[in-house]
């Protein structure tokens, strides 16, 4: 087949690019003809709360990528769709996460489907932001109507999806494992790149660090362990880049007088980075208020790290209580309670035997395949 991939891809980083660039590799593998089109911007500055969205590192030479699409410019959506509809892939496969792409991708869909060919599949990260806005609705409607299936990864994605296509072909295909990120180091090696005391057991938190993630509950949460006399000899190591003000978090560690209870790198962690935090955390807390599933939890899994989870959204599906870590409820006495539980007995050896079970549910393979599937589901025009 011909296909198509639109949304974030080199030069901009992040885990959207990761699963886009994962995939088009596996459909090339497949024997299919496969580009990518990418923006030539992303974000306007003003719109976006990080630092920079650009990774360094060469252009993958494996991989045809084309930067053409602004999400600002309504006449390059234009010329994409045009020559989408005029190209005629088999398949064209977005990336969908949020309702600002909407005027952009339901644009270009829209072009490229009047050549009577195409189809249109996408693979949904969210409908329903994390952080809500009034226009939602009708961004989504006017994007979701003009698509001919989907692959959702939690079943919260999937019931937001029926109220706007309730007859829409849908196939659900959890998150992949995000294993690009190498192997795990030996942990004392880990530490000592990282500039970390080995002797120290390290809680984690980890990725972009925004309001709907809870660091908040989480902090909150060490200082009850703390004051109760627990976590001896651990320390809660923080690591990624703060979306907002950081002011706050640094205040709540003074108030909670924490300050020599966290470890906390507030930078974004290039890939050839990972396997070290990784290597070195004993477990990982996901102390999320809202959430449909979680890219962190799929690198959790590729290197058999335990996960301490919140009951919410998707990641219960993801994250089996009592078999790769413990579900808590989204205030600092549950999550608290939580973390002391994966510490009991052997809990952290035996929920490392779990990761390593669960992850083999976890395939790019099977992702890939529904896409294909949905084609037999659907028909051209």
């Amino acid at each position: 087949m011909k296909i198509n991939f639109i949304g974030p891809a080199y030069p901009y980083r992040g885990g959207l690019a990761t699963i886009i660039e994962t995939l088009a590799r596996l459909f090339v593998r497949r024997g299919n003809e496969v580009t990518i089109n990418t923006f030539s911007l992303q974000y306007p500055r003003l719109l976006f709360p990080g630092k920079s969205q650009f990774r360094s590192g060469p252009k993958p030479d494996d991989l045809t990528i084309v930067r053409e699409v602004s999400t600002v410019n309504p006449l390059t959506w234009w010329r994409v769709g045009r020559k989408l509809k005029r190209e005629a892939p088999d398949l064209v496969v977005l990336k969908y996460w949020t309702p600002l792409m909407a005027p952009c991708f339901g644009s270009i869909c829209r072009l490229a489907r009047r050549n009577g060919h195409t189809r249109v599949v996408v693979h949904l990260d969210n409908i329903t932001p994390h952080e809500p806005h009034f226009y939602d609705r009708l961004l989504n409607r006017y994007f979701l109507s003009g698509c001919d299936g989907f692959v959702y990864m939690s079943e919260a994605v999937h019931t937001d999806l029926r109220t706007y296509r309730p007859d829409a072909p849908a196939l659900f295909s959890p998150h992949p494992l995000f294993d690009t990120y190498g192997e795990p180091l030996e942990r004392t090696e880990a530490c000592r790149l990282l500039g970390l005391d080995e002797s120290v057991g390290y809680v984690m938190f980890f990725g972009y660090i925004r309001d709907y993630k809870g660091l908040d509950v989480l902090l909150e949460a060490w200082a009850l362990l703390r004051s109760e006399g627990k976590m001896q000899g651990r320390k809660l190591l923080v690591v990624g880049e703060v979306y907002g003000d950081d002011n706050k978090y640094h205040e709540l560690i003074e108030r909670l007088e924490l300050k020599d209870e966290v470890v906390f790198h507030n930078a974004f962690v290039p890939d050839d980075e990972v396997a070290r935090w990784f290597s070195v955390a004993d477990l990982v807390a996901l102390p999320y208020k809202s959430a449909t599933q979680s890219g962190v939890t799929q690198v959790a899994y590729w290197f058999d790290v335990p996960m301490v989870v919140t009951r919410v959204g998707g990641l219960e599906e993801m994250v089996p209580d009592d078999v790769v870590g413990a579900l808590a409820d989204c205030n600092p006495r549950s999550v608290a309670d939580a973390i002391e539980r994966c510490y009991e007995g052997n809990n952290l050896e035996r929920y490392r035997e779990g990761v390593r079970r669960e992850k083999k549910r976890f395939s790019w393979e099977s992702t890939a395949d529904r896409i294909e599937e949905l084609l037999s589901m659907t028909a051209p025009r």
